[in-house]
C-alpha cells in the first residue's frame, strides 16, 4: 500500500492516531480520504467539519447513497500551558530559528512534554469526533478518512497542528518574536531579505568619517583596542538560510526525503571533491 505522507511530521501524525485509536478501523477509512468521498471540508479554528459520501448498506437500513456530516476536534492546550511552551521554544536558538523559518523541529515534543502536554494527539482523550452515520464506533470509516485528509494537509503545513491545538501560526509567530532572541533572529531574517546596497564602480575607498578635532590613533587602528565588555551577543547564524526560507517541500520536489537534507549532502560531496582546489 502506497504511503499517504512523505514527511516526518505527516508520518508521526498518523502514528499518533494509531496509538490513540483502533489502528484497524483507522486503516478501513483510508479510501474515504479522496475527493470522490470527501464532499466538503472546512477548518474553523481548531474544529474540523466535513461531509462524506457513504455506501448503501441494507444491514443498517441504508438503501440510498448517504451523505454523512461529521465534526472532529483535537483537545486544546490551555493558554497558560501555551505560554510556558512558547517560553521554552523561544529560549532554544535552534528551535526558534527553525520555527521562524517555517519549519517544525523533530524534537519539538520535548518542549511540550516539559509542560505536561504533547503536540501530537497520542491519547484517545486528545481526539473528539462525531459522525451522523449509524456506526457507533469511533473512529468510523468517515472520521478515519477525514483524519487521513488532515494528515495530508499537515504534510504541507505542519503548523496546522499548532492551530488544531489552540494556537494559530500567526499567534505563535507573534509570541516568538516578542522575546529577546526572537527579536534578534527576526531582525536578521528581515535584513537578509533586503537587496544589497549598490556600490559605485570605483577602486577608491571612501574616507572614514572623523570627529572634528579628534586625533587619529594609528597604533590602535592597526593593532586594535580593547572591546567593550557590554557588547550584545550576536544572534546565532542560520545555515542554508536561502534554502530554508523557501521551505523543505518545494513544488518541484516529489521524492520522500527532505529537500534541504538532500541539498546539504550534495554540497558536502562537492566540497569534498574540490577541497584541494579551495
Amino acid at each position: 500500500m502506497s504511503r499517504l505522507t512523505s514527511t516526518w511530521w505527516g508520518e508521526r501524525f498518523l502514528e499518533a492516531l494509531e496509538a490513540a485509536t483502533d489502528a484497524g478501523r483507522l486503516q478501513r477509512g483510508r479510501s474515504y480520504a479522496g475527493p470522490s468521498r470527501l464532499l466538503e471540508f472546512h477548518i474553523d479554528g481548531a474544529k474540523i467539519r466535513a461531509k462524506v459520501r457513504g455506501n448503501k448498506n441494507p444491514y443498517f437500513g441504508v438503501y440510498k447513497e448517504p451523505k454523512y456530516n461529521l465534526e472532529i476536534q483535537l483537545q486544546a492546550i490551555p493558554p497558560a500551558a501555551w505560554r510556558g511552551i512558547v517560553e521554552r521554544l523561544a529560549a532554544n536558538a535552534g528551535w526558534l530559528s527553525r520555527l521562524l523559518l517555517g519549519e517544525v523541529p523533530e524534537d519539538i515534543e520535548t518542549a511540550f512534554r516539559a509542560a505536561g502536554h504533547t503536540l501530537l494527539p497520542y491519547r484517545a482523550q486528545d481526539l473528539k469526533g462525531h459522525c451522523s452515520c449509524p456506526d457507533y464506533a469511533n473512529p468510523c470509516k468517515h472520521i478515519a478518512g477525514t483524519y487521513y485528509h488532515v494528515a495530508q494537509l499537515i504534510e504541507q503545513d505542519p503548523f496546522l497542528l499548532f492551530q488544531l491545538r489552540g494556537l494559530s501560526r500567526d499567534a505563535l509567530h507573534r509570541e516568538l518574536v516578542k522575546t529577546p532572541l526572537g527579536k534578534a533572529l527576526s531582525a536578521q531574517l528581515r535584513a537578509d531579505d533586503q537587496p544589497p546596497t549598490p556600490q559605485p564602480r570605483s577602486h577608491r575607498y571612501p574616507p572614514a568619517p572623523m570627529v572634528p578635532g579628534e586625533a587619529v590613533d594609528l597604533h590602535g587602528f592597526w593593532h586594535g583596542g580593547t572591546l567593550p565588555q557590554d557588547l550584545p551577543e550576536p544572534p546565532p547564524a542560520i545555515p542554508a538560510l536561502l534554502l530554508r526560507r523557501e521551505g523543505d517541500r518545494p513544488a518541484f520536489w516529489t521524492r520522500d526525503n527532505s529537500f534541504i537534507e538532500a541539498m546539504g549532502e550534495i554540497y558536502r560531496i562537492i566540497e569534498g571533491k574540490n577541497r584541494e582546489r579551495l
